[in-house]
């Protein structure tokens, strides 16, 4: 086992093209049947090797992240020692770009960014599935941002089928002030489809067949997120946000995961960087930022 003096990842963010929730299951998650893209906005992890476990934290809103061994990439670093029988003796450094608690799986992305970078660290050589199983522990949407590109999440998000994409697709996220709880979303949807038949969910064919073709026209036809409700409702100042993206030339408007980010289709480039500049210019929203994707997975950049 060889031991490196660093090693650094890049672990995208991502956006839910599709978002279909089912009623809540008796261990308190839902089923899901979730598009994930990865997109063009990162955040890196580094570790290097310390006398003790510690988290710091750098970027955009960085003080908004815990540093304690609840952050998923202290969690990862912790269950892949366990796993082979090490100390989890690391300093893990997160560089911030990924909106903080804003639905685009920034701390998803920073677990999935440890686990790997760890185990390039200490030359465990984990297969990508020993990887994976680790990931699904972690949570729902850490096997996602370690494999990155299109896939279809199912169970609660983390059983993963790769999904072909024909083309590049553009997109603005707009960056809302403050955080939105994930379970606080997934609580007030609860209370929104009470007593209500809440169908099965399933992956729509419109929608999978606009990512093989690669048209964003079509795709701005079938985006749908069943949690969004639930975020307007928590946040109704997102529909201000929407409605300024749509109105700047968005082909489509959509809150991405949980919130209370928000995600904007557009055709082209260009369209992008004009609805980013009109929604930062709107007073609706922080900041407005252009991405494209799909986008690769976790990946080591330096070691």
């Amino acid at each position: 086992m060889t031991v490196k003096a660093a090693v650094t990842v890049r672990v995208p963010a991502k956006v839910n093209v599709q978002l279909a929730v089912g009623g809540a299951r008796p261990d308190g998650f839902h089923d899901l049947a979730n598009v994930f893209l990865a997109v063009g906005l990162y955040d890196e992890v580094t570790v290097t090797p310390s006398d003790s476990l510690r988290v710091t934290c750098s970027g955009p809103d960085a003080a908004q992240v815990p540093l304690d061994r609840t952050n998923l990439a202290a969690r990862a670093a912790i269950a892949l020692a366990e796993r082979h029988g090490l100390s989890p003796d690391v300093h893990i450094h997160i560089a911030k770009d990924i909106p903080v608690a804003g639905g685009m799986a920034g701390g998803s992305a920073d677990g999935a960014g440890a686990l790997l970078a760890c185990d390039k660290l200490w030359g465990t050589e984990s297969s990508l599935p020993e990887l994976l199983a680790i990931c699904a522990d972690l949570g729902s949407d850490v096997p996602f941002s370690l494999v990155g590109g299109a896939a279809l999440g199912t169970g609660r998000g983390e059983n993963l089928t790769p999904l072909d994409v024909g083309g590049t697709f553009h997109w603005v996220f707009a960056v809302a002030d403050g955080g939105l709880s994930t379970p606080a979303v997934y609580g007030e949807f609860d209370r929104l489809t009470a007593g209500t038949d809440v169908p099965p969910p399933t992956a729509s064919p419109t929608l999978l067949a606009a990512l093989r073709t690669g048209d964003p026209t079509a795709l701005a036809g079938a985006l749908v997120n069943d949690l969004q409700p639930a975020a307007l409702s928590l946040r109704p100042s997102l529909a201000a946000t929407l409605a300024a993206g749509t109105d700047a030339g968005a082909l489509a408007a959509l809150v991405s995961g949980s919130g209370p980010t928000t995600a904007f289709l557009t055709k082209d480039a260009e369209s992008a960087e004009s609805v980013a500049a009109a929604l930062t210019a709107s007073g609706t929203c922080r900041t407005a930022r252009a991405a494209e994707s799909p986008a690769v997975g976790a990946t080591v950049v330096a070691a």
